[in-house]
């Protein structure tokens, strides 16, 4: 799909800039600020926006003027945890690599971008970074608690491997993400061994995995599009028709924000 496909519904427009706040890498014993390209590349060409690689080593003292700049918040996945700290817990797993300066930053920016009634989609440790802003907190191993299968990849594996479906989602009946994907039940691949427990506020699970755990949230009283998922639609997104319309919808906010209407297509009430 061309990248200037999503803007024919607004010709005149600008295309939608949106953040991506980018990790923390050590190499050679020299930092690193990193964003890896299966991320940016469907947000350019399948929702047809500007990405912005914001660096989260300065602190959140510009803040305010990159938001200024923004027309949506993308936050995504990540080989770290979140301090368990931020949401009262202690560290159960002190082996995982964690940034703290990308937690610094995300959860301002998703407190500031809320204020402004920004669009944002978050992926993996996006949603979690949603959820711990918002009050809520995370089972920090999935894979140990009662009830719940293990949801990490097979580290041995092969890339195309452990990204390829591992479980299915059942969506929420009537949710806006069912009308969004025009169905119940989607394959979904699964790398993450951190998930969801108590929801943050203004937060609604609308997809769940066969085990119980929360898979998508929304947040329609935040936003005009808040919506997080814990797998990785980013991977091979362009062969995958519920990526492709995950990407579209928030192009479709991002370009709804540009062209100042108060709410995307697929939400208005």
């Amino acid at each position: 799909m061309s990248s200037s496909t999503p803007n024919k519904e607004h010709p005149t427009l600008r295309k939608p800039v949106v953040l991506m706040s980018m990790g923390t890498s050590v190499r050679k014993g020299h930092a690193y600020q990193v964003m890896t390209h299966k991320y940016i590349t469907p947000l350019v060409e399948l929702a047809g926006c500007l990405p912005v690689l914001v660096p989260t080593c300065c602190g959140i003292d510009d803040l305010a003027h990159y938001l200024d700049m923004a027309d949506g918040v993308y936050l995504t996945g990540a080989g770290s945890n979140i301090d368990p700290a931020l949401y009262g817990q202690d560290n159960l797993t002190p082996g995982k690599a964690q940034d703290r300066e990308r937690d610094q930053f995300d959860l301002p920016l998703i407190h500031a971008a809320i204020a402004r009634g920004l669009p944002i989609f978050g992926i993996c440790r996006g949603m979690q970074e949603i959820n711990v802003a918002l009050g809520g907190d995370l089972y920090q191993k999935v894979y140990a608690e009662p009830g719940f299968n293990d949801h990490r990849e097979n580290p041995d594996a092969s890339v195309q491997a452990q990204y390829a479906p591992a479980h299915s989602v059942q969506i929420t009946a009537d949710s806006w993400l069912h009308q969004v994907l025009g169905t119940a039940r989607i394959e979904v691949n699964s790398l993450h061994g951190q998930g969801l427990k108590t929801l943050g506020k203004g937060l609604e699970a609308i997809a769940y995995a066969d085990d119980g755990l929360v898979e998508a949230i929304h947040g329609t009283g935040l936003s005009s599009f808040l919506l997080a998922v814990q797998w990785h639609p980013e991977w091979q997104a362009s062969s995958n028709p519920d990526s492709v319309k995950l990407f579209q919808a928030f192009g479709q906010a991002c370009r709804a924000r540009v062209a100042g209407q108060s709410k995307p297509v697929e939400q208005a009430a």
